[in-house]
Order: structure tokens, then sequence, then C-alpha cells
């Protein structure tokens, strides 16, 4: 998985365009869609399409949104996305239809299996998940179980029977810790800009954020410094950072609110388009989208401008 996505050639940009899924064609839109159907026929459902979602004769239903985002950014096109839509609608069937993990593992193997995830506002039920935890703004962590088909964001009722909150996160934390790195690059530009991007398969990629402080000295040999890092999580498969030193971080920052927007876009698993100060685990937003047009600002408060303005200084007196 790289760490700039390009979009595999498909129909002109200035064709119509699906009003659901804008970066599929109106066209590309109706053949995704047919594919769906057909899949869902395949395992013996007949289901009605909606244009962000389908829903079988019991009432289920099926969201599109993450499904659409891997069709689009598959490097190889639609002639790819039959097989893909099969495999994800027999995974998603498997596990509806089977027995809960809950009621046949191991209470041992349940912690051993549970990782924090942080997710946007958007993919969160305020009502089912009231223990989630703020991490910054529209942001949250909830405790998730690892399945080899699946994920399964835990909620309040799930959880009530696994122990304390406090103990279920301190071992989900712990396990976020030990999970082996996948791919790490290293993105350097003019001026001295450079930030570092960790690229994997997990679901928990991006959540590696919540425990950045182990995180870093495992990549770079160097730890944390007291003013923390720049950090960026555009989608569940990518976490990138700065650690603060010296006045770099400045067009780092510049760099990584344009990365955070490019790498939020039409992405499965979607997260943040912004860049957030990382300091003693608490995260506040710096980048922000422009109130009128597509465009980017930085927006800093008090403390972070003092922060710039000691790290210019300490660069002036050392030049």
């Amino acid at each position: 998985m790289g760490i700039f996505r390009r979009g595999p050639r498909r129909d002109r940009s200035d064709t119509p365009r699906d009003a659901e899924f804008g970066y599929f064609s109106t066209d590309e839109g109706s053949r995704f869609r047919a594919r769906v159907r057909e899949a869902f026929a395949e395992q013996g459902l007949e289901v009605t399409v909606y244009a962000d979602s389908v829903k079988d004769s019991g009432g289920r239903r099926f969201g599109l949104g993450n499904l659409a985002a891997v069709c689009h950014n598959d490097r190889r096109g639609p002639r790819v996305w039959p097989e893909l839509i099969r495999r994800h609608v027999g995974m998603v069937l498997r596990t509806m239809d089977g027995p809960s993990a809950l009621d046949t593992l191991p209470p041992e193997q349940i912690r051993a299996q549970l990782y924090p995830r942080v997710i946007s506002e958007a993919g969160l039920d305020p009502q089912t998940f009231s223990y989630a935890r703020g991490v910054a703004p529209g942001l949250y962590e909830i405790l998730a179980l690892d399945l080899p088909e699946s994920v399964m964001m835990l909620t309040d009722e799930a959880l009530e029977p696994l122990g304390r909150l406090p103990d279920l996160r301190a071992q989900a934390l712990d396990n976020l810790r030990q999970l082996p790195v996948e791919s790490h690059e290293t993105v350097k530009g003019g001026d001295g800009m450079r930030f570092e991007v960790v690229v994997g398969d997990s679901f928990y990629t991006a959540s590696r954020v919540l425990a950045l402080d182990a995180l870093v000295p495992q990549l770079t040999g160097r730890g944390l410094t007291p003013d923390g890092a720049l950090v960026a999580m555009p989608f569940r498969h990518q976490l990138a950072f700065h650690v603060i030193r010296d006045s770099g971080m400045i067009p780092a920052l510049n760099a990584m609110a344009s990365f955070a927007a490019s790498g939020f876009e039409d992405t499965p698993g979607a997260i943040s388009p912004f860049v957030y100060w990382w300091r003693d685990g608490i995260l506040t937003q710096l980048s922000d989208r422009e109130d009128e047009g597509d465009g980017l600002r930085i927006v800093v408060g008090d403390d972070f401008q003092e922060l710039l303005e000691r790290l210019v200084g300490d660069s002036q007196e050392g030049g």
C-alpha cells in the first residue's frame, strides 16, 4: 500500500458523475450497484438497491460506502470489481449469519484480540457507543474485537459482560503497542521538510496515534520531545507524524496538511482530513478547510503560536 494514492484510469472526469459516489461516473455507479445486487443474489438474497445501501427482505440494510471506495481505489479498475464485491458480500453475510464471537470465544482470547480504534463521528452511533472517548473534535476512540474476516466494533451492551472499561482499554492499548509495523516511509522535500508515514493493511494502523509514545522511538530511535508531534490520520491504514524538535516543523505542517486532505478523499475507513498537534496524548486540530472553496488553512491557538515563536527564535539565534 503506497502512501500517495492515484486512482485507476476509468471514465473521464468530465462525464456525468454518480450522485452518491462522485468518484464514479453515472455508468460506473450503475455497474457497481448491479454487481452488488448480483453478489447478493449468488448468496440467495434478493436485495433492494438504493444509492448508498441495499436492503434485504428481512429489513437488514448494508451500506455501500466503504465497498465503493475499495473498488474505486483498486488500480486494476472495473474488471476486478465483481470479485472484490463477491468477496466482500460473502464476508459480511458470514459475519452476520454466524454465531457471535462474543458467545464462542473464551474471555482470555477476546482480551488478546481487543484493540482501540480511532473513528470519525460519522461512523459512530452515540446511543450504542456511549462509552466512546473523544480524542479530538469529531474523532472518538472505541474498542474493537479483531476477527479473522472482520472487525467487530464493541457496543455498550457488548462490553458490559467483559469487565471494567479502564481494564479493557488498558489491555487494548497494550495489544496495539505490540502490533508489528507493516511499512514505514519518510517523506522529504524542500526547506528540510520531512515527516514519517506508517502504512499497513491493519485496521488499527491510524489508531497507533494512541500509542505514539511507543511508536516514535521504535521507528526513529529517538523519543518524543515535550513539545510533542504533528500527526495526521487520513484513513484507517495510514498514520503520519513529525516529531517537533525545531523550526523544521513549519514546512512539515504545511506539507502534512495537504497530505492529510488528499489521503482522506474517497478512501475506505476515512478518519480525518486534518493535521493535529499531539502533546501528552492530547490532540489539537491545526488545519481546517477554507470557509469558502476547497482550500486549506492553518488555525493555531495561543499555545501553538507561542511554540512557533519560540522555535523560530531558537532557529534565528542558532543561525
